[in-house]
């Protein structure tokens, strides 16, 4: 599986339709997609769909065909997320109609091509479940911890400092987390 860390946007023209795809991670997707609306108000369609993991590690999913043929643009563009293993990805195409007709395969063909060039334009990432752990620390061990956690690729997402030393918030892979534990004498 793959995923989108960052924004990347295309355009291509269909018989004079202008369709502009933008991946983003799922994170943005919301925000996103009201400023597409507002920002491109005179755009016949707000076409989009998305991939994302649950809490349980399930894939959830979602299209919409914003005013399209039934089935002509939301699906697809999903069908694409999913043939690339896209997951916290969302896609949102805005179309303007430009007089001609398309019809529900030029539509289908039109939208999943977008979405195929933008997906070509980013950089996916290979997709790593992180897992988060609390750490108590003593004050003497807090900056060796620290140097640890950068060495190795662990993020420290929090820090609470109290009487007795600290406690870190930290996410990484299993494997990464379980050789900071042994390296702090943590397990």
């Amino acid at each position: 599986m793959f995923y989108v860390d960052k924004e990347n946007y295309t355009e291509i023209d269909e018989k004079k339709s202008r369709f502009i795809s933008y991946l983003m991670p799922i994170s943005s997707f919301e925000n996103r997609l009201n400023e597409l609306r507002e920002e491109y108000k005179k755009a016949n369609h707000h076409v989009w769909a998305f991939r994302r993991l649950n809490q349980y590690d399930q894939v959830e999913e979602g299209s919409s065909d914003d005013g399209e043929p039934a089935g002509t643009s939301g699906p697809p563009t999903l069908k694409v997320l999913q043939g690339n293993s896209l997951i916290n990805t969302a896609v949102i195409t805005v179309r303007f109609f430009g007089g001609t007709k398309l019809g529900t395969g030029g539509l289908v063909r039109a939208y999943s091509e977008s979405v195929k060039q933008v997906i070509q334009n980013a950089t996916p990432k290979a997709y790593v479940k992180l897992q988060q752990q609390t750490l108590s620390l003593p004050f003497k061990s807090i900056s060796h911890a620290e140097y640890l956690c950068d060495q190795i690729g662990i993020e420290i997402i929090h820090k609470d400092f109290g009487a007795d030393g600290a406690t870190f918030q930290i996410e990484g892979i299993e494997e990464k987390i379980s050789m900071l534990l042994e390296q702090l004498n943590l397990r």
